[in-house]
């Protein structure tokens, strides 16, 4: 064990146990069948490790890490909790993408607050208006047709949705000029690093199993065979306001993984 140790909500870090792999998944069954609270209390203690590895990433955008440390173990939690004992899976894996979707939501969150409420409230506002001009009338407002419905000027609705970007979503439309919706996800760079990029496949991968066959074959045809709203209702003889909502619903359910 290291000799070296971190300070964080009160807990030396260089005591802290690492269990086996093996004690884990017993205390996993323990806990998830017996509802054993000494269980569940060995198995957060046995993984702190494993969440101060997921707040290292994020030391270099918050000032304090006892927060984020705090939240991470929130995540940890919830990772137990829904851990399907029937599966053949390390539970760090399962884990892992888990503490970071927590600490990235309430980043997300958290952020958000300290936007003007007036800038954020214009941003999503011309967004349920883009959206709901889609559903009714199959064609995309531009910048310009939003801001004359809203009876804004276009650089003060500019500077609205662009005052959210940096927090929004990454299966959030961030603009729409062109035809398609265009979403965060679709503009991750590409050096992103590795470890980062896997545990976001994970957890999209969690997130598409949770939706039903045809949402599943919406977010398939949409983003990775770039297929438009419009081929997709004709191939199921169905109206684009259906696939889009069907879309809608799915990246809803797929948004509480990141």
């Amino acid at each position: 064990m290291s000799k070296y140790k971190v300070t964080i909500t009160g807990i030396d870090t260089s005591k802290l146990e690492v269990l086996k792999e093996e004690e884990i998944k017993a205390l996993l069954h323990d806990y998830l069948n017996n509802k054993n609270e000494s269980a569940l209390e060995k198995l957060v203690m046995g993984n702190l490790k494993l969440v101060l590895s997921s707040v290292k990433r994020f030391s270099n955008r918050v000032d304090n890490l006892d927060d984020i440390f705090q939240i991470g173990c929130i995540g940890l939690i919830k990772a137990i909790n829904n851990f399907n004992l029937s599966l053949n899976l390390r539970f760090s894996t399962y884990a892992v993408p888990m503490i970071v979707g927590e600490i990235k939501r309430y980043l997300r969150d958290n952020t958000q607050l300290r936007i003007s409420r007036q800038l954020k409230d214009l941003a999503y506002h011309a967004m349920k208006v883009k959206e709901e001009y889609l559903i009714k009338e199959q064609r995309e407002l531009t910048t310009e047709e939003i801001a004359e419905k809203l009876g804004v000027k276009v650089y003060q609705l500019v500077e609205a949705l662009e005052s959210i970007q940096s927090v929004t979503s990454i299966f959030e439309p961030i603009n729409n000029d062109s035809g398609d919706a265009i979403y965060v996800i679709d503009i991750i760079p590409d050096k992103a690093d590795a470890e980062e990029k896997i545990l976001n496949r994970l957890s999209l991968q969690r997130g598409l199993n949770s939706l039903s066959q045809m949402q599943r074959k919406v977010i398939s045809d949409r983003y990775f065979n770039g297929k438009t709203q419009f081929e997709i209702a004709s191939e199921f003889d169905i109206s684009q306001a259906q696939v889009s909502r069907i879309e809608k619903s799915a990246l809803k359910v797929l948004k509480e993984y990141f």
